[in-house]
Formats: C-alpha cells, structure tokens, sequence
C-alpha cells in the first residue's frame, strides 16, 4: 500500500511542509517548514535581506513564491544542502507536534508519496516517476522517531 499526501486539507496533509505547523529553528519560530526552507536559500547570499520578508509571509503559499522569485540569487551551496535543511526542518516539525507525530507512526511501514503533479524533486510529478524526496525524508523520520521512542521507553 502507498499513501500519498499533498494538499493540507487532503487525508495526510499534515505531511505537507504548507500545513500549519510551526517549528523553532536556530532560536527563530517559524510559521510553516515551507516558510523555513524556502528562507533558507539565502543564507549568505547577496539576496539575504529576502529572509525576513519571507519569515513575515502570511501563507506558506506566499512564502513559496517569495522562494521561488527567479530573480533573487539563492546561496552558493544550496543544491548541495537543501535536502539536509529540509529534513532537519520535518524532523523537528514532528518532534515538536505530539499530534501529527502519531499520525506519522501510524503509517507503519507504508510508502509515503508526495503526490505533487508539477514536483518530479520533492514529489512523484504528474506521471509517479519523480524522485519522491519529500516521501523519503518522510519515512526516514518515521523510523528515526521509532527508534527515539523505543530508546525513551527502555529507559
């Protein structure tokens, strides 16, 4: 069986880094992952002044498109980090949130897939042959948290 997620309002939207789950990240509270990632592309870039103003976006939905501004340089490094920045940054957001966490773990063993139709990076893309990242980082967490969960019960 495989479940697929992508609009927060859909069964597992709680998966999308849009649903309204907010996350502290280096001494800064974050609305949305979506939010935190998309600010992450520039750190340290020549567009860096772009952070704050995505930070202060009302919707991950306008976060993203800050984000996504092809006109704005994003940092140098960030096609080499930015699968590590989003894990950290969904890791958190089920460490933090007791709720979608048990939803998370009553997955099992399923295969989670973003079912984004335009993302063949993060998502399965509109024909399922896409890399499914954001599916993987998923699963990743999943375990990571089973074995959290059982070193804390063992204590």
């Amino acid at each position: 069986m495989t479940i697929y997620f992508y609009k927060v309002w859909q069964p597992y939207g709680c998966f999308s880094n849009f649903s309204l789950h907010s996350i502290q990240m280096q001494n800064t509270l974050w609305p949305t992952v979506e939010h935190y990632y998309q600010a992450q592309k520039f750190v340290g870039s020549p567009n860096e002044e772009t952070i704050p103003i995505i930070h202060q976006a009302s919707t991950p939905e306008e976060a993203a498109a800050l984000g996504r501004c092809s006109s704005r340089q994003v940092r140098s490094d960030w096609e080499l980090v930015k699968t590590k920045i989003m894990r950290e940054a969904v890791l958190n957001k089920f460490l933090t949130h007791h709720d979608i966490r048990e939803i998370l773990l009553s997955t099992g063993d399923t295969l989670l897939v973003e079912d984004s139709p335009r993302d063949y990076f993060w998502g399965c893309g509109a024909n399922k042959t896409g890399q499914n990242h954001l599916g993987q980082i998923l699963m990743s967490v999943r375990e990571e948290i089973r074995i959290l969960s059982m070193k804390a019960v063992a204590k």
